[in-house]
């Protein structure tokens, strides 16, 4: 079995930015994807026309948010701090995390999800992370929702007082009273499935907003000891109940930190997740999974081409319908991997346009003298001008006669640098295309 290959991308990236959509989803269609998954950091701009780009190359397009905060609440409405979750120890590290017991927070994100599936033409839409915080959190501190909003929800849930997490001597202490924290646990699933539930399947809800829409789910696994039963009691995840009660059409499970942070990460260590499969197969034998990974988010984890090949091997083997990783333009490749032209088109009779398959620097690629045509193995004696670089796209055009032959021909370009500027980690070397990278013109229709 081959899993499908998709991959995330966030267009709020430097990488991104200053070229056309239709520049992007090439360089993506060019890189082997035929199905992308757009990364939603702001419900309130999303840029509809990199959307239609997508699909007017036949790529499908998923929208994915995230379902427990934002690294930006600059687009939240001005009572957004009253939606916060209250964590045992504060944390500063630059994400806000927002609490699915708060109706006002809820309520908002249904309807901004609704909005945009209504307005961009998205295949499908996708929660991720819509966990409560954290890995080994009760130990750490990073642990919540535990204010006056969880409190309130979990009284009415149950009718009793919530488990008490700092002080031992309370007779509500969860090491105590493990009746009551038992109860939290079952409360907290309840919750992290029913804000899913009412965001995709409520009134007014994605699908209610748009009928034809596919929705995904997402849960976490980690290769630990009782990781599924851990992953469930710290962080509400039971990924068959949520199944069970948002009714998607494929479900993926995200690598969760402690394993992707790891910079000597077998690309096999999917393996070790073999659990979490078992138990969403015991009441869903036919539903399609997927398997996320992170490609570079660090500067010692960035995977390399032949690691990701490996990864998406043993996803087939697993049994996986389909991949996905973040993001895109962060994996080692991007820092090392020079420049070259993958495809080329004719524009007119006078312009050809030349995708790279990366975004090229503009100033190198600006040089004419970098691009020699050749027919039959002759060079052909044309004056070429660079008319436009957009993103990873080159347009050449020639002057008076005796122009582009009507036949195939090839260009070869030497040279032309990427884009160091534009990456996630900027401070490293620049690679270029090295002499003898060639690609075909077809021949004029």
């Amino acid at each position: 079995m081959k899993a499908e290959p998709t991959i995330q991308f966030d267009p709020t990236f430097s990488y991104y930015l200053d070229r056309s959509p239709e520049s992007v989803a090439a360089e993506l269609e060019l890189a082997g994807y035929r199905t992308v998954r757009y990364f939603v950091t702001d419900e309130t701009r999303v840029n509809r026309r990199l959307v239609e780009a997508m699909k007017d190359r036949g790529l499908e397009v998923w929208g994915m948010v995230l379902g427990n905060g934002y690294y930006s609440t600059n687009h939240l409405p001005p009572d957004w701090p009253s939606w916060q979750m209250t964590l045992l120890k504060p944390v500063n590290d630059g994400f806000t995390r927002l609490s699915p017991f708060s109706s006002r927070y809820v309520a908002w994100k249904k309807a901004a999800l609704a909005q945009i599936v209504r307005t961009v033409p998205f295949d499908g839409i996708e929660i991720a992370e819509s966990y409560f915080p954290e890995w080994n959190g009760l130990s750490s501190g990073v642990y919540g929702d535990v204010g006056p909003l969880a409190r309130a929800a979990f009284k009415k849930f149950s009718g009793g007082e919530m488990p008490e997490f700092k002080y031992r001597t309370s007779p509500y202490y969860y090491k105590k009273d493990i009746a009551r924290y038992m109860l939290w646990v079952e409360f907290r699933v309840q919750t992290v499935n029913g804000f899913l539930h009412e965001l995709l399947n409520g009134a007014g809800g994605a699908r209610e907003a748009n009928p034809r829409l596919r929705v995904a789910t997402w849960s976490v696994a980690v290769d630990a000891r009782n990781a599924v039963s851990r992953v469930r009691e710290e962080q509400g995840f039971d990924a068959p109940e949520m199944i069970r009660r948002v009714r998607p059409d494929l479900h993926i499970i995200q690598t969760h930190w402690p394993d992707w942070m790891r910079g000597k990460l077998p690309a096999d260590y999917a393996k070790a997740y073999a659990s979490f499969v078992e138990q969403i197969r015991a009441s869903h034998p036919s539903l399609p999974l997927g398997l996320q990974t992170d490609i570079g988010s660090l500067r010692n984890m960035r995977r390399s081409r032949g690691w990701l090949t490996e990864f998406a091997a043993e996803a087939g083997r697993l049994g996986y319908s389909m991949w996905t990783a973040y993001e895109y333009h962060i994996g080692l490749t991007m820092y090392t991997e020079p420049p070259v032209p993958l495809a080329a088109c004719r524009i007119g009779s006078d312009r050809i346009r030349l995708d790279f398959s990366k975004r090229v620097d503009e100033a190198t690629a600006a040089a004419a003298e970098r691009y020699t045509c050749f027919a039959r193995d002759e060079r052909l004696a044309l004056a070429l001008t660079v008319e436009k670089i957009d993103g990873n796209q080159v347009t050449l055009r020639t002057d008076g006669k005796p122009g582009f032959p009507p036949e195939s021909f090839h260009v070869q370009v030497h040279g032309i640098r990427d884009t160091p500027d534009r990456r996630l980690l900027p401070k490293e070397p620049y690679n270029e295309s090295p002499p003898g990278s060639s690609v075909t013109v077809p021949a004029a229709l």
